[in-house]
């Protein structure tokens, strides 16, 4: 599967392994520019469709992720935590933000493929 968008800025990717990955896209990063700090929700959290995941600090603002799927969470990206700079260099390869595992795959469905969310601008 593509990488698909959320109208609230975040991206979801479903991977080989069942999981999706999910981060900021490249708007968000640009809009809140150098991002500083970078909370994430830990292994076993539960996280829903349309509801705050995390935050993400930069010089300008603090931001919730708002989370593009529903599911557990089975891994935070501990890179980007240590070194928030990965968001703003990496956006949608080493910046990602988790990973989860949905319990709701068919919301995937719901969110717009790159050329939808780019019109939504």
């Amino acid at each position: 599967m593509s990488t698909r968008f959320s109208t609230d800025h975040t991206w979801a990717r479903l991977d080989a392994d069942g999981l999706v990955t999910v981060g900021i896209t490249p708007h968000a990063q640009e809009t809140l520019g150098d991002i500083v700090y970078v909370e994430l929700p830990q292994a076993g959290a539960e996280v829903a469709l349309g509801t705050p995941a995390g935050v993400v600090e930069s010089i300008k603002a603090a931001s919730d992720v708002i989370c593009p799927v529903s599911g557990v969470v089975v891994e935070a990206n501990a890179s980007v935590q240590g070194d928030p700079a990965l968001a703003n260099a990496s956006p949608l390869e080493l910046g990602w933000f988790f990973r989860v595992r949905p319990s709701k795959p068919d919301e995937l469905d719901g969110l717009l493929d790159e050329a939808a969310y780019q019109a939504g601008l």
